[in-house]
């Protein structure tokens, strides 16, 4: 993890052409990430390759997240919601009890 994470400034397009060769190499030491804008619209934004390794890894990350969830619906993709919201609030509720419970057992057994 770095030091002190960048500032994010927001520059208009006509000034980031003009000053290009400088945020680069603020957006290279870790300085700074650049919002350009157009019109007073952000419309791109120049960051380190470091950021967009990390912003791909969470993208990644993301998608098995998502693809772990559409497997689940698509096991469940015949039974009705109202059941399906009923079975999961019995989950929950009887998790919830395991885990008081427990808690119940370590702060006795202390």
């Amino acid at each position: 993890m770095r030091e002190r994470e960048p500032i994010t400034q927001t520059i208009k397009a006509s000034e980031v052409r003009q000053q290009f060769s400088q945020l680069i190499n603020k957006v290279f030491r870790g300085e700074t990430r650049v919002l350009v804008e157009k019109s007073g619209i952000p419309v791109a934004a120049i960051i380190s390759a470091t950021d967009l390794d990390e912003l791909n890894r969470l993208e990644e990350e993301r998608d098995k997240d998502f693809a772990i969830i559409e497997e689940i619906r698509a096991a469940f993709k015949d039974v009705p919601d109202e059941e399906l919201e009923r079975e999961v609030t019995k989950a929950i509720t009887n998790a919830r009890r395991k885990h008081r419970a427990a808690v119940r057992h370590t702060t006795k057994a202390s």
